[in-house]
């Protein structure tokens, strides 16, 4: 992606601009980011993909009097209102992990890194819809897709919620702009903005998110991968205590423990690569409800693109994976690297990989995280 040339996506400016001026900062309106969009799935399609297994997909209806109900996936068709009831709303997450021309459009954005990138949601509503006036806590971009949504927004200060609501609906929200959005129209909101989406008629919004990992769950996860024993280790290191003495107070911990301990986190941590091996593998994780075919018989590996539920990063000593990390030098890692950029390699490409890494794309071919074509 040209980062320097202006985009119709982002108003006509670069994506090297929009990230100086916008990310992170202030909303912004397109209108017409995408001229002509048409939905990339009827709504028949969509309420049949949240009636599916392994969807992650949620019902929101207004009951009145401030009244929320919220029913989590599967939906099946016989579980959702009338098509003229006003006031529900079906959310279907991750729609790029099913849908190719989904995970197409989210290619668009990847001005940002993949890291953060997270998925492509679908809002489906009738008149009235939406999930009441509230705030995330990550970047996202609003596109319209079919019928008008009236968005009002605001930087709140106030961020309380409404108490025994099964929803996260701000109690006090204060808007200070409305913007009604038509096919093709897409709003961008940072963090912390809040904003409430009303359905003019029957509409359907697409919401472009991003990864915002809590400091806290990244060190859990990281801590939790740092504890998997080294292929390097060469002994165990078993706590011992030849000095310990006796005791009056047997449920005191002892200190030489709390040393020991301490000792083996520092250990852990000052392994070379150890903390970006960990971040990397916990990055490039696919969610719990992704899953992968194993590929059918395959000869020989030509042309190789990535899985659309694959995710695939690096950094300058690693290749990660859905999940699971690998050292990587020289022709190999600038081939590998390609692929995790372009997603793809043409069979030129795969033919210059080492003996090593062939064997290596060829069992991710196999568990189905990559697909061999023919030229």
């Amino acid at each position: 992606m040209d980062i320097a040339s202006p985009l119709a996506l982002l108003g006509g400016i670069s994506a090297t601009q929009f990230m100086r001026t916008y990310w992170h900062k202030k909303p912004l309106l397109v209108r017409q980011a995408v001229p002509g969009f048409k939905p990339l799935l009827g709504r028949s399609e969509l309420l049949q993909l949240a009636g599916q297994d392994g969807v992650e997909s949620r019902l929101v209806r207004q009951l009145g009097g401030g009244q929320w109900s919220l029913t989590h996936g599967p939906l099946p068709r016989r579980r959702l209102p009338r098509l003229n009831q006003p006031g529900w709303t079906v959310l279907v997450q991750g729609v790029d992990l099913h849908v190719q021309s989904a995970h197409e459009l989210l290619q668009q954005f990847r001005f940002v890194p993949d890291a953060r990138l997270d998925d492509l949601m679908i809002s489906f509503a009738t008149d009235q819809g939406g999930v009441g006036p509230h705030f995330d806590n990550y970047d996202v971009f609003l596109l319209q897709a079919h019928g008008k949504r009236r968005w009002r927004i605001g930087r709140q200060k106030n961020l309380s919620l409404q108490p025994d609501v099964p929803l996260k609906i701000l109690t006090h929200f204060v808007p200070e702009e409305e913007y009604v959005l038509e096919p093709g129209d897409m709003l961008y909101l940072p963090p912390k903005w809040a904003h409430d989406g009303i359905a003019e008629g029957e509409c359907m919004t697409y919401s472009i998110g991003f990864r915002s990992p809590k400091q806290d769950e990244l060190a859990r996860e990281i801590f939790l991968r740092l504890s998997d024993p080294s292929d390097e280790l060469a002994e165990e290191v078993v706590y011992q205590d030849p000095k310990q003495p006796a005791v009056t107070h047997p449920a005191e911990m002892p200190a030489a423990l709390l040393t020991f301990a301490r000792e083996a986190l520092q250990k852990a941590l000052a392994e070379p690569l150890a903390l970006e091996r960990a971040l990397g593998e916990a990055m490039s994780d696919p969610k719990p409800n992704v899953w992968f075919e194993p590929a059918q018989d395959f000869g020989l590996i030509e042309n190789v693109r990535l899985n659309q539920r694959t995710r695939m990063l690096y950094d300058a000593h690693h290749i990660f994976i859905n999940g699971e990390s690998y050292l990587a030098s020289g022709r190999d890692a600038e081939l590998m690297r390609q692929l995790a950029d372009t997603r793809r390699l043409a069979s030129h490409e795969v033919q210059q990989l080492s003996d090593d890494a062939l064997e290596l794309l060829s069992s991710w071919v196999d568990a189905g995280w990559a697909h061999s074509t023919p030229e």
